[in-house]
Formats: structure tokens, C-alpha cells, sequence
């Protein structure tokens, strides 16, 4: 068993959602699994459950946040048998296009954080998404009313960043958003052998000079659940 998801192997279902917020992971559970889902962990807050959606297996981990809490959980899940991590949740939108409430793919994630690069055992690393799962996010979300945008994000190290410049350097290589755990997720699925993909809602608008305007609660409910409801069905495609 491993040291903080208190779980045995078979808890899980293959496919896991890996929403950062504990209360996110009851709201899905409760909101888009099938009725019978069960409670499989609650060790350090991280809360996780286990069921089904339209009637295949699915589970629902915290991670917390950041690289290093989101790592250990990344890990430990892959430990009791998880092959296909989706990170789901909110990011801050760079793109000029962006509205509040759509919904981001993130095909890399470059990491503006040293825990990612440690764990490469690299000095600079941008891990992948899974090719498979975002040509298949791509497709479904194309069914949707929800605006998408697909391309490259920023993993930061840094919520309250002091460098006003950061937003402008990362626009200017063409990242569209910046969030704080997809590089992690994808450097240990690379290193694992196994499928990941970060599917977001923008929670924020991000301006070149360091300024941000946050979401409404009413936008935000609107918009992470239609990114939900696709991310459950990529997750079990």
C-alpha cells in the first residue's frame, strides 16, 4: 500500500481524473459518475473515489498543488495500477482570443518548474500529452458548443509570480496558458510508459504586464462542467 493514497491495487480504475481541489473530486463524483461510486481514499484530505461513467470504469484522485504534491500522487496512483491520467481543472489563459470559461487542451507543457526537470534528469524538458487522447479530446470537444483551444502551456512553480514579465515571454513562444501541475504529470507518464492529458478550464485572463482578471463563480461553474463532462469521456474512450 502505497504511503499517501490508502488503496489497494484494484481501488482504482484504470482510468483516473486528476482534479487538484479535494472538493472537485466529490463535485465530480457525485455530479458525473454513474450512482454507486465509492470512496477509495481520504489520507492527507487527498480525497479519491471509484465507479463508473455511462457504465465504464473511472476514478477521480486529488493531487493537490503543484509539481511535488501532484508527483506523489501521479506516482502513487500508477503504483496501484492507473494507464491513463487526466488532469482536469483551471489555468490562466495567455491567448489574445480567450474567454473566460473555455475550455484548454494542452498538447505540451513546458516546465517553468525544477521538479518536472529533476525527475527528467534533463536541464530543459517540455513533456508531451498522450497523441491518442488529444486527438480524441480534439474530436469531442469539436462536437461541443464550448469554444476550444489547443497548443502548447506553461507549468509554473509560481502562483503569485513577482516577475510582472513572465506572462509576455511565455506568450511570445506561443503557450496559451499557464497552470501548475501538467509538466509533472507528463514527465512521469513519459517515464512510466503510460497515457496522460491536462484538460482545463480558464479561469483567468492573463495580460502581458502581470495583470489578471479571475472568473466569475457563475462562469466558471459553466465552464469546468462542460470541460468535465468531456474530460470523462476521453478518460473512458
Amino acid at each position: 500500500m502505497p504511503i499517501h493514497l490508502r488503496a489497494e491495487a484494484g481501488d482504482y480504475a484504470p482510468n483516473v481524473l486528476c482534479p487538484g481541489d479535494p472538493r472537485r473530486a466529490t463535485y465530480i463524483a457525485e455530479t458525473f459518475f454513474d450512482p454507486g461510486f465509492r470512496q477509495v481514499n481520504a489520507e492527507r484530505g487527498l480525497l479519491g473515489y471509484t465507479g463508473t461513467f455511462e457504465g465504464a470504469p473511472i476514478s477521480v484522485q486529488t493531487t493537490g498543488m503543484g509539481c511535488p504534491s501532484s508527483g506523489i500522487v501521479f506516482e502513487e496512483l500508477i503504483m496501484l495500477g492507473a494507464t491513463r491520467l487526466v488532469r482536469v481543472g483551471t489555468c490562466g489563459g495567455l491567448g489574445d482570443q480567450m474567454s473566460m470559461g473555455d475550455t484548454v487542451i494542452a498538447i505540451s507543457a513546458s516546465a517553468e518548474d525544477a521538479t518536472p526537470l529533476r525527475y527528467a534528469q534533463m536541464n530543459g524538458y517540455a513533456p508531451t500529452a498522450t497523441f491518442g487522447l488529444a486527438r480524441t479530446a480534439v474530436d469531442l470537444a469539436a462536437e461541443t458548443t464550448t469554444t476550444t483551444h489547443i497548443g502548447s502551456i506553461v507549468t509554473s512553480g509560481v502562483f503569485y509570480d513577482p516577475d510582472p514579465t513572465a506572462y509576455g515571454r511565455w506568450k511570445r513562444l506561443g503557450h496559451i496558458g499557464v497552470e501548475m501541475e501538467a509538466a509533472m504529470m507528463y514527465t512521469i507518464a513519459a517515464v512510466k510508459g503510460i497515457e496522460a492529458l491536462a484538460v482545463m478550464t480558464v479561469s483567468d485572463l492573463l495580460g502581458d504586464a502581470g495583470e489578471s482578471v479571475r472568473i466569475s463563480d457563475a462562469e466558471l461553474a459553466r465552464g469546468v462542467d462542460a470541460m468535465m463532462r468531456l474530460a470523462c469521456r476521453v478518460a473512458t474512450s
